[in-house]
Formats: C-alpha cells, structure tokens, sequence
C-alpha cells in the first residue's frame, strides 16, 4: 500500500506519521487490496481536521472527521473508515454467498427423486413404423420402441397431442 500522508497549516512530526501509519496498517486487517492511501491533517483555528481517502480495488472511499485534538480526529477519521471498509467486504461477500446453494435447495431445484413403478418386459419385434403405430394403439400406449424392419435400427414411435405421430430416429452425434 502506498500512503501519502498532507499536513496543513500545522507541521508534521515523526510521531503523528508513525500514528497514521499504525491506523492505516490496522485497516489492513480488514482488506488487503489496499491500492493507496492519502491522509490530509489540517488546523483552523482550534479545530483539527482529518480526511482520509482510500482507494481498494476498484473502489474509492472518502471519510472526514473534526475533533478539538489532532490524535483524537485521526482516530475518528480511521474509525469510519473501518465502518465503509466493513460495509464495502460484507456487500462483495454476499455477492459472492449468491452461489452458494445447499442440499436441501438442490433437491428442490432438481425435484423429487425419480422412482420407477413399474417396470415392463417387453420383446423387441422387427416391424415397420405402421405395424408399430397399430401396436402402440393395441396396447393403449403413447409410444412404442421397435426395431425398424429395413434399417435394423431401433427406432420410437409417439403420438402426438394434436392426434398425429411422430417418430424418433437415432443418429450418431455429429450429423
């Protein structure tokens, strides 16, 4: 992190630069992309004034505070700067929680497990897809699978919600 620490109208003394230093170290706990940092300490009148501005990431963050001791505004000034930087990891956080999903949620998402009721043997006879189409409706099913008589492929025969069928051809991928 680099630091770029002002002093207005007052001088800088090696122990309110440590002091600063110190402060803005401790924000390093809370983030550590901490681009650069600059601290403007001023005096008017009897007023010290501290403004920090932060730049983390691709964020910049701006605090200010006035007190009667220049000690005291540093500590204010850091102070908040510790509420924003608090704000600022809690709102990339839960951006981030987003994607999280738990068991139970995976469930509901994929639905209730599959169970089969019923399982049926079935002989796989060599038939045309109009001899399947009457095997279907002889059987009272949708669909029906059967082994195409020229082709010796297995194909599927279904009927359609608007009374027509349709029939499906396997391919190999890639065609």
């Amino acid at each position: 992190m680099r630091i770029h620490i002002v002093a207005r109208k007052m001088k800088m003394t090696d122990a309110i630069k440590t002091f600063i230093e110190e402060r803005l170290s401790k924000l390093q706990d809370y983030v550590s992309d901490i681009v650069w940092a600059q601290v403007i300490v001023s005096v008017e009148k009897k007023l010290h004034n501290a403004d920090v501005v932060l730049h983390v990431g691709n964020q910049t963050m701006k605090a200010s505070a006035s007190t009667d001791e220049l000690y005291s505004a540093i500590d204010k000034v850091m102070t908040k700067m510790e509420a924003q930087i608090k704000k600022y990891n809690g709102r990339r956080n839960d951006h981030r929680a987003e994607d999280v999903i738990s068991e139970e949620e995976t469930v509901s998402l994929i639905g209730p497990s599959i169970n089969f009721t019923v399982v049926k043997d079935v002989p796989l006879k060599a038939m045309s897809k109009d001899e399947a189409v009457i095997e279907m409706e002889k059987q009272g099913y949708t669909f029906w699978l059967y082994q195409d008589r020229d082709e010796k492929q297995l194909q599927l025969v279904f009927k359609r919600m608007d009374g027509t069928y349709g029939l499906l051809q396997p391919v190999k991928a890639g065609k």
